[in-house]
């Protein structure tokens, strides 16, 4: 068994695969990153993949690829990715048990390495088959 870095509600599969299909050509997936920014110091990135690189780690739903940039790795550890659609927006959403705090705006994020050694003995590794 091989360890998943992070997994994807139905919705957030459904969403990725609308992106490849709408981005036609060379869409492979979605890639998740950690960037400095915004007021709490950190923010999701999601960007086309249309060439995925050895380092990542790649997360398959439904047919649906996202790519973890290595990076982002100990940040998104334990990290479930959903697509949500509000009366004022619509987007992915994390919800990232390494998240200490968030800006009011909720575009950026304060996160921490995630535990290993908490996560191993909680049980909370999500695997997939290798």
């Amino acid at each position: 068994m091989a360890f998943a870095v992070m997994s994807m509600t139905d919705a957030a599969a459904s969403r990725v695969r609308d992106i490849v299909e709408n981005a036609g050509g060379d869409a492979m997936g979605i890639r998740v990153s950690i960037r400095k920014g915004g007021c709490a110091g950190m923010e999701y990135a999601v960007d086309l993949v249309t060439e995925a690189s050895p380092k990542d780690d790649l997360v398959e739903h439904q047919g649906a690829k996202v790519y973890v940039a290595p990076e982002a790795v100990l940040y998104l550890l334990g990290t479930r990715m959903d697509f949500e659609t509000t009366t004022l927006r619509s987007g992915f959403t994390f919800n990232n048990p390494n998240q200490t705090s968030a800006c009011g705006c909720g575009e950026s994020v304060e996160l921490k390495p995630a535990d290993l050694a908490a996560l191993a003995a909680r049980g909370d590794a999500v695997v997939r088959a290798s």
